[in-house]
């Protein structure tokens, strides 16, 4: 819809950003529920703007980071959230509408889990196959990618994820295994060999079962769309535009697995790097795309495996940050604004992180040290964090007010600053998650 506007030839990354931050201030595809709804949501997008470009805004803004929180306050199970849609709607728009955080995450974490069912996704586990009926989703980790097979993902990243990968993970799209390569279609000769696979009885039924996920996936994504249209036109905008994953953590979460790419990592190092140098663009494209089609510039993305613990700084230095520094630069020079979730720790990656250009970037800590973290990125990027997830689950309101108030008077000096949990909340206490809300908005405030 934004992609024509968003592509106009323009001088400077700056500019491109500025462009993209009008175009998601302006929404004039929003039909808002009254001025005051208008006005309001065009103050919280400007807040997000002066505080990612490192200018002081009239106070902190405040971002939910709620996973299945909404489903928790609302008196549903996490596996109704995720089968019915009508409940999903109503329980992230009240959520929203009750403690009126500044920007939230949407309502797309609890997927279709009928879609799920039908292709019997063996990737994660879900509420009511596989974690209780009130719990989270769980990812199973193996190695979906064979450590001989790194060569195979170098030379064609999509070809080995349609005919290796997904039908690892999709019981019922065994018969991928069996299409040819895609240059076939390049001469006819070629191609008619490579139609006859889709003439087999396993292929119908795999194609059959993709078709109707498919189907049950346009329902939930037209109540996901419902439900952030309902609550951006009430004056709460969604904040992120598009999502993806670092090169090292796109192999090291699903397809190699920890155990695989930590043994990657002494036993062919060489291949990994060759492997995330082929996915950086893949993975930049992922985000920009979906940035470029809602017009939101900020691009979510969730860090993992390169937080401390998971591997030395040396390694650090050359298996996850230059891909990711690639990925960021490349966000930027399009005008977009990379949102790195750090979880875990990542205090020793502070003097490393800080090398990317100032006012582009926002830096989400989880368990990192936030006065050193400010320290650090002073007059480079925006940080927020880090309400610790377990203070939000088994404090009381006066313990989480103090912590707020801590963090804002280290973090949220001279600007810079998103308050938010460090992890997903989950399960926390409503009226914990009220007072991180409500006392940053009357602490927060600049003078």
């Amino acid at each position: 819809m934004f992609e024509n506007e968003i592509r106009q030839v323009t001088t400077t990354s700056q500019d491109k950003m500025d462009l993209m931050f009008d175009t998601w201030l302006n929404s004039q595809h929003l039909d808002f529920v009254n001025s005051e709804a208008e006005r309001a949501y065009q103050e919280r997008v400007l807040r997000m703007k002066n505080v990612v470009q490192l200018k002081v805004p009239d106070r902190i803004p405040i971002y939910a980071n709620i996973g299945f929180f909404p489903a928790y306050y609302a008196g549903i199970t996490t596996q109704e959230a995720m089968y019915d849609y009508d409940k999903l709607i109503n329980a992230w728009r009240d959520y929203i509408l009750d403690l009126q955080p500044d920007v939230h995450g949407g309502s797309a974490v609890p997927g279709p889990g009928r879609s799920y069912e039908i292709l019997d996704y063996t990737l994660y586990l879900w509420p009511g196959h596989g974690t209780a009926s009130d719990s989270p989703y769980q990812c199973v980790e193996k190695e979906y990618m064979k450590a001989n097979e790194y060569d195979d993902l170098i030379r064609d990243p999509s070809d080995f994820l349609m005919r290796k990968y997904m039908p690892r993970i999709f019981g019922k799209l065994q018969a991928f295994q069996k299409l040819g390569g895609l240059g076939s279609l390049l001469q006819m000769p070629f191609t008619s060999t490579y139609l006859t696979t889709f003439g087999h009885p396993e292929m119908r039924i795999a194609l059959e079962a993709l078709m109707s996920a498919g189907e049950e996936a346009i329902k939930w994504r037209k109540a996901v769309s419902t439900c952030n249209r309902q609550i951006a036109e009430s004056g709460y905008p969604l904040v992120a535009g598009g999502s993806t994953l670092a090169p090292y953590d796109a192999i090291a979460d699903t397809l190699r697995g920890s155990q695989g790419v930590m043994t990657d990592l002494y036993r062919q190092p060489d291949k990994l790097l060759e492997a995330m140098e082929k996915l950086a663009p893949v993975m930049v494209e992922l985000g920009a795309e979906a940035a470029r089609a809602t017009g939101r510039p900020l691009i979510f993305i969730p860090l993992h495996k390169g937080a401390d613990g998971f591997m030395s700084d040396k390694q650090y230095k050359t298996f996850y940050w230059p891909t990711l520094k690639k990925m960021i630069m490349e966000y930027i020079e399009q005008g977009m604004v990379p949102f790195l979730f750090a979880e875990g720790e990542y205090t020793s990656r502070l003097d490393i992180i800080g090398d990317i250009p100032k006012g582009k970037v926002i830096w989400h800590f989880d368990f990192t040290d936030m006065a050193l973290a400010k320290q650090a990125l002073h007059g480079i990027a925006c940080i927020a964090g880090n309400v610790p997830i377990s203070l939000l689950n088994t404090g009381t309101p006066d313990e989480v007010r103090k912590y707020c108030k801590k963090l804002i008077d280290v973090a949220g000096k001279d600007g810079g600053f998103i308050m938010t949990s460090g992890g997903v909340i989950d399960k926390a206490r409503p009226e914990n998650v009220r007072a991180m809300i409500e006392f940053t908005k009357e602490y927060g405030v600049y003078r």
